[in-house]
């Protein structure tokens, strides 16, 4: 769709998060021949289904993907598509990803064993440790609970810190690009902006809640919050490939980025080298699929926390969207979505050009960790909201795929009116 010059209007899209579809409870299923079965009765991987619905996605229009499941002891690895598109340089499984958003389930960890020295109170309002940050009696208003569960009202610092989006300009994402932010002045935009809500009212995503977290893992531990998280979350977790970097670039063997920014930058452009400030502990951390599948085993199965700091970060509040419809729950940096065979816990994560997916049972038996190089692909329609495309459809039916035991015989339907976006809890304002 060509969006039309002189017609001004609203759109709330994610900027930073991925948009794909999945199956629901309820979700109609289409008939397909035995051979076609994601997984055996008794949960048996099947790696050619799998790394068909991967060439799916790349038929669709994605340029490269690359996705880890694990079904207890059963893992299977596959990538498809290219990590360059003027080389055909292949993606490959083991690549490193800048991971978005999943950065703040590690983020909220490390505050949550502080949580369990009795150095923060959950409770406690944030003025009590930063009131030279979060000043007056919004300081004493929010509580550090509010910004792991994003209730705070304080809004986002991504608009304010790239204005030129309110133009229809990509403009200030390459003006910014090697841009060094400090947390200061992302915490400052995101204070300087109007309040999404009243503080603990109800949920408002906002990266400003993570950075402040940051800055208070900094002032309790004197430590700086990456190197902290880096000492106490990602060493123990045994996370081999997980890091923050500290330059531009990705060390190791890693895609290109390409953002397409809605329409905006065409074709998509590669954004794989930035500086990582604008995200720090908010979204800047550096993974690979395997490792996101092995961290989030070990939190969810208690190897990382605590019992009782453990049941704090899944403690949720509805996510709501449009049409006042609980889309998910959101706790401490960790969310609980519903794929139609059970609850799974994780995150979304996305940068520009990056896009990223781990989720988990409970019990941490059955995981997905997905990542693809091609982000905001989506076209916007006259009434200012994204057109579904078939990328989306495509990657819902691998998500299911490799997050469900579908029934033999019974494979995924890929048909607009059957499919679900889930929702995007990245979201900023766009004029278009």
């Amino acid at each position: 769709m060509v969006v039309k010059t002189g017609v001004r209007r609203r759109m709330t899209v994610g900027v930073l998060t991925a948009a794909c579809c999945i199956m629901l409870p309820g979700v109609a299923v289409a008939q397909a021949a035995p051979a076609q079965t994601a997984v055996t009765a008794q949960g048996v991987l099947d790696r050619e289904v799998l790394r068909g619905s991967l060439d799916a996605m790349v038929e669709a229009g994605m340029y490269g993907v690359y996705s880890a499941v694990r079904d207890g002891r059963e893992e299977w690895k596959g990538a498809s598509g290219v990590a360059d598109v003027r080389t055909r340089r292949p993606v490959q499984p083991h690549m490193r990803h800048r991971v978005g958003s999943i950065t703040k389930t590690f983020t909220a960890v490390a505050v949550l064993k502080l949580v369990e020295q009795g150095k923060i109170e959950l409770d406690a309002p944030i003025g009590r440790y930063l009131p030279e940050l979060v000043p007056g009696e919004r300081g004493q208003r929010v509580t550090v609970r509010m910004l792991l569960n994003h209730t705070s009202g304080i809004a986002d610092y991504i608009l304010p810190a790239y204005p030129s989006f309110l133009e229809d300009s990509p403009r200030s994402l390459d003006e910014n690009r090697f841009r060094t932010f400090s947390p200061r002045e992302l915490i400052r935009l995101g204070l300087e902006a109007p309040p999404t809500t009243e503080p603990g009212e109800k949920f408002a995503y906002s990266n400003t809640n993570y950075i402040i977290l940051g800055e208070l893992l900094h002032k309790v531990t004197r430590v700086k919050a990456e190197d902290y998280i880096t000492r106490h979350v990602i060493r123990p977790a045994g996370l081999r490939h997980t890091y923050f970097p500290r330059t531009p670039f990705i060390q190791g063997p890693h895609s290109k980025a390409y953002e397409g920014l809605y329409g905006l930058i065409d074709p998509p452009k590669d954004y794989s080298v930035y500086t990582p400030t604008i995200f720090g502990p908010a979204g800047a951390l550096i993974s690979t699929m395997e490792d996101l599948n092995r961290f989030y085993r070990l939190l969810l199965g208690g190897k990382l926390l605590r019992p009782a700091e453990l049941a704090e970060m899944k403690t949720t509040v509805p996510v709501y969207n449009e049409n006042g419809q609980v889309v998910m729950n959101y706790g401490l940096g960790l969310y609980n979505l519903d794929l139609g065979c059970g609850a799974f816990w994780g995150h979304d994560g996305g940068v520009w050009g990056m896009g990223t997916q781990a989720l988990s049972t409970e019990d941490g038996s059955r995981q997905l960790a997905m990542g693809f190089n091609l982000m905001k692909y989506q076209q916007i329609d006259e009434n200012g909201q994204l057109i579904t495309h078939p990328i989306d459809y495509a990657m819902g039916a691998h998500m299911v795929i490799a997050a469900c035991s579908v029934p033999e015989g019974v494979t995924t339907l890929r048909s607009p009116e059957r499919a679900w976006v889930p929702p995007m809890i990245d979201r900023i304002s766009i004029k278009r």
